[in-house]
């Protein structure tokens, strides 16, 4: 049961660390703006990844969703997840990747000053702080912490959706003892403790089917588990035919 629940960590995990990390990164300051105007004088106002790249936010909480979802889907469903997955992860990665390589030089002054001038920046819809129209730019200060924690988020995401398509897991089994059998259901709980003989779950289906979990490599495997009683009966049966 470790080895499994590590395995689906390798790939889930980095999946949802990076979401966290690109959710937390995006309400962090990317860019600091100074303005002037010849009646408000200067002024200087931080924007925040969420303001300058708001498809950080989207991507975290989809790759949050599809997280969630792989915990219900088979292996062609993880596989599809972790390739929407890879997909987003590179989508995200392009506004921060731009924004480090290309420094102050690589922002556009029109965009930020628009920001500025909607009272997006300030992120308050009752009452906005904006400024004024004919505001001019005088400088833009790049904070790179917040765009290169959203590349390390978007690393990571990348990393576990390629585990993810490679290695989508195991799909558990449903169980239906309502409508099974006993033969089937001792079947499949001899077939569970072969895939998982140190499993408390598995046993205790195991003791209350009537199959004893220590015999699985005795002499009488052929029998699937069957009780020793059947056995027996079947025994003399034999005998019976034979006189």
């Amino acid at each position: 049961m470790k080895n499994k629940s590590a395995k689906k960590f390798v790939s889930v995990g980095p999946i949802a660390l990076g979401a966290v990390g690109m959710w937390l990164a995006s309400r962090m300051s990317w860019l600091t703006v100074e303005t002037f105007d010849d009646k408000s004088g200067a002024a200087s106002t931080d924007i925040v990844g969420a303001v300058w790249a708001p498809e950080i936010q989207s991507i975290a909480l989809a790759l949050i969703a599809g997280v969630v979802a792989t915990l219900i889907l088979g292996k062609l469903g993880r596989r599809v997840v972790g390739t929407l997955v890879a997909v987003l992860a590179v989508v995200a990665s392009w506004g921060p990747m731009k924004l480090l390589s290309g420094g102050q030089e690589g922002v556009d002054p029109q965009r930020a000053l628009d920001l500025l001038t909607s009272g997006s920046a300030s992120q308050r819809a009752s009452a906005p702080i904006t400024v004024a129209d004919w505001a001019q730019v005088e400088a833009i200060h790049v904070h790179p912490a917040g765009p290169a924690i959203t590349l390390l988020g978007c690393a990571l995401a990348l990393v576990g959706a390629v585990v993810m398509v490679r290695r989508p897991g195991e799909v558990k089994k449903q169980k239906s003892s309502a409508y099974e059998t006993p033969e089937v259901r001792r079947q499949r709980i001899s077939e569970d403790l072969e895939a998982d003989p140190q499993s408390g779950r598995v046993l205790w289906d195991a003791l209350d089917a009537g199959v004893d979990p220590t015999d699985l490599d005795g002499g009488d495997a052929e029998n699937n588990g069957l009780p020793e009683q059947d056995t027996e009966q079947d025994a003399e049966q034999d005998e019976k035919k034979k006189k």
